[in-house]
C-alpha cells in the first residue's frame, strides 16, 4: 500500500489499520492455533539448507600413508574376453578410501608376585613389591582419555562410567573416576602456574564468568584470557576476590 493509498483512506479505516498493526503475530501462545501451524509457518519461512550459490567445494584428503592398500584389477578383457596377466602394466583410475576405527579393547597387564624356597637354606623368599602395584591399577591413557571426556566434552560422571563401558569395557565406579581425575589434575598444576604468571603479566586480560553446578551446588565457571594463556576457574562465588 503506497501514500496515495493511505491518503483515500478513511479516518475510520486508518484507526481500523493502525490498531491490526498492532495486534501481535497470531501463534499458538496467542490464539487457539495449533503449535503444528507454527512449525508450519517456520518451515516455510525458513531458508534452505545446504551450500550457497558460489561456495567452493571442499572433498576429503586422500591418505598419503594408508595401513593397507588393496589393488583391483580387471581379470578380463571387455572387448574380446582375453584373459588380463597380473604382470601387465597398469594405471590408477580412482582413489577410494574406507576409513574406521581398529577394535579397541582393555590392555589388562598382570603382575605376579612369586616366592621361591632357596634350595641351599630352604628359606622362602618373596619378591618385592612391583611398582605396579604401589599406584593406581588404572594407565596413562585411560586417565587422559577419562580427563578429556570429563573436562572438554563435559560428561557427567554417569555419564563417563557409561562411555567408558559401552566403548572400552570398562567397569569403573564412580569413586574410582573421581580419584583417577583427581590423580591427573597434578599433571596440570605446572602449566597453571605459567598460564596464571603470564595472566598476570598482560597488558590486557578478558574475564567472564557462567553460572555452573558442581557436585550438586550453585557455583560459577570463570575464565581469564590473554593474548598468551587462558584460564579456566571454578568457584562457589562470582565475587571480585576471584580475580
Amino acid at each position: 500500500m503506497g501514500r496515495s493509498d493511505l491518503e483515500r483512506l478513511s479516518k475510520e479505516e486508518l484507526i481500523e489499520l493502525v490498531l491490526r498493526l498492532q495486534r501481535p503475530e497470531k501463534t499458538s501462545r496467542t490464539s487457539s492455533k495449533p503449535p503444528s501451524t507454527d512449525r508450519k509457518e517456520q518451515r516455510e519461512r525458513s531458508k534452505p539448507g545446504g551450500a550457497k550459490p558460489g561456495h567452493e567445494g571442499h572433498s576429503r584428503i586422500i591418505s598419503d600413508t594408508p595401513d593397507e592398500v588393496v589393488e583391483h584389477r580387471p581379470g578380463r578383457c571387455s572387448c574380446c574376453a582375453a584373459v588380463l596377466m597380473a604382470d601387465l602394466p597398469s594405471e590408477t583410475v580412482s582413489i577410494h578410501e574406507q576409513v574406521d576405527l581398529p577394535e579397541v579393547k582393555p590392555l589388562i597387564l598382570q603382575h605376579l608376585r612369586l616366592a621361591v624356597l632357596c634350595p641351599t637354606c630352604g628359606t622362602r623368599v618373596v619378591a618385592a613389591v612391583p611398582e605396579a602395584a604401589r599406584g593406581t591399577p588404572f594407565g596413562p591413557r585411560l586417565h587422559a582419555v577419562a580427563t578429556y571426556l570429563k573436562t572438554f566434552q563435559a560428561l557427567s560422571y554417569e555419564r563417563l562410567q557409561g562411555a567408558l563401558s559401552d566403548l572400552f569395557g570398562l567397569t569403573l565406579s564412580q569413586g574410582g573416576l573421581m580419584n583417577l581425575l583427581r590423580r591427573a589434575q597434578g599433571r596440570f598444576a605446572e602449566g597453571q602456574v605459567r598460564a596464571v604468571s603470564s595472566l598476570r603479566r598482560a597488558e590486557v586480560v578478558a574475564s567472564d564468568e557462567t553460572g555452573v553446578r558442581i557436585e550438586g551446588s550453585n557455583a560459577y565457571h570463570w575464565v581469564f584470557h590473554s593474548p598468551e594463556a587462558v584460564l579456566h576457574h571454578a568457584s562457589p562465588t562470582r565475587a571480585a576476590s576471584v580475580v
